[in-house]
């Protein structure tokens, strides 16, 4: 399903009056209707990338904040005429620098918050809040709407709820925040999803946070260290957190977990001598929060860790029987990258019982063929080997938010809590042996 625009051409308003203009919306206009009793969406949706290409005339407007086709095509063809290296991500930082030097081809008509995706629209939210900062300068404005979903066939009628627009360049914005206090109803849960970098405005980010209690990010967008950093200091100070790239992560966790179901194989687990991540590009948070979650899951504790000029990280557990587990994420160049930075595509695991050599296990699990065999070399020839395709989930990420959204977690994934500190501790760790080192 496309989309869906609001049913009414949004007003445009001071920002202080619509607070009230609300309250009269649902008392007056609507008697019988006080709004969905849903949850409220408060969403950073800086779109800096459609911008740009929506000013050059690169695609045509209007903008409206999701990551569609056309626009991801558009971000490629962009890597190829600017002359970046063919693995950048296309809606990396270094695309978005590339075009801000070109000059305007189109006047730019602005849409964000008006266009609701279908898998949140049918969530029927309470209240949808769109924070849309501006390339150039921009005075801050308001502007609101009545919203219905639109119900599928048969299934009666939809609850209604609203929508508000808050744009302008981001000083403009961050001045104007104030104004959410009285916009988020303290008897619904309040979600805050920041769809951007996590290095963009920290102080915005902290200041829209502490006025929420669900927080949604994507630990992919951002230098990883930071991003890893966020994640646990949030989880440390009790906020909800949900991080999309640690959901990625469900078909790979599950997938290995259901390798190791089987009870003849299940002994192996504490025999695991060697692991191997695969990543696509250079970032590695989605890597190591895999490699975190199996050694929490597992026991195991970080003896060293460090990273090599390619961007690759190496590390050595120790097991609880006193084994070792030697560690290596290694990146991979590829043409065609995903939209979310840092992907695993594949990952290798040999398993060595002290006392039965002859048992030894080697899993191989890739996001394609191709990456099995890659995996493939070097010796399986002694082991059993088990391989298999981990069906790749290629979703946009408003049906990820949404599928969160769905679940109503008002607490952090015990497994997310557990894992994100294992895996900031290998980064840290890497990176600080990395610098002693040279």
């Amino acid at each position: 399903m496309s989309p869906q625009l609001t049913l009414q051409t949004p007003l445009q308003l001071p920002p202080g009056e619509i607070p009230s203009y609300l309250e009269q919306l649902w008392s007056n206009d609507q008697p019988k209707n006080a709004g969905a009793n849903t949850f409220c969406l408060l969403v950073w949706q800086p779109a800096w990338i459609e911008q740009e290409l929506v000013r050059i005339g690169k695609i045509k407007g209007p903008i409206v904040g999701t990551q569609n086709q056309e626009l991801i095509k558009a971000s490629q063809e962009v890597v190829l005429e600017e002359n970046l290296p063919i693995s950048t991500p296309p809606f990396d930082s270094t695309v978005i620098s590339s075009l801000s030097n070109r000059n305007d081809a189109q006047p730019i008509e602005d849409q964000r918050g008006q266009h609701i995706d279908a898998a949140i629209s049918a969530l029927q939210p309470r209240r949808l809040i769109t924070l849309a900062p501006t390339i150039k300068t921009h005075n801050l404005e308001a502007l609101v709407a009545a919203y219905c979903p639109l119900p599928e066939e048969g299934s009666g009628n939809s609850a209604c709820g609203d929508v508000v627009v808050l744009r302008g360049d981001v000083n403009s914005l961050h001045t104007g925040l104030d104004i959410l206090t009285d916009l988020l109803p303290e008897d619904l849960p309040s979600w805050l999803w920041w769809n951007g970098s996590l290095d963009e405005r920290p102080e915005i980010l902290n200041q829209l946070s502490s006025a929420t209690q669900r927080l949604i990010i994507d630990s992919a967008i951002g230098d990883p260290i930071h991003c890893l950093d966020l994640l646990q200091e949030k989880i440390k100070e009790g906020q909800a957190i949900n991080d999309l790239n640690w959901l990625r992560l469900r078909n790979w966790r599950e997938s290995l977990a259901m390798v190791f179901d089987p009870p003849t194989r299940r002994d192996s687990l504490e025999k695991v001598v060697k692991l191997d991540i695969d990543i696509q590009g250079k970032n590695p948070v989605q890597g190591l929060l895999l490699a975190a979650w199996l050694a929490d899951r597992l026991g195991w504790q970080i003896k060293s860790s460090n990273s090599g000029d390619l961007g690759n990280i190496d590390a050595i557990f120790h097991r609880s029987d006193g084994g070792s587990v030697n560690f290596s994420l290694v990146p991979l160049p590829v043409g065609k990258p995903s939209i979310h930075p840092g992907e695993v595509i594949g990952i290798r695991m040999i398993c060595k019982p002290d006392k039965s050599p002859q048992k030894a296990t080697c899993v191989i699990l890739g996001a394609e063929s191709g990456e099995c065999m890659r995996l493939e070399a070097g010796g399986m020839a002694s082991m059993e080997l088990v391989e298999e395709v981990v069906p790749t989930q290629i979703d946009s990420v408003e049906k990820d938010v949404a599928r969160l959204l769905a679940s109503s977690r008002g607490t952090t994934s015990p497994l997310l809590a557990a894992a994100a500190p294992v895996a900031a501790k290998l980064l840290n760790s890497a990176k600080t042996s990395n610098r002693k080192s040279s």
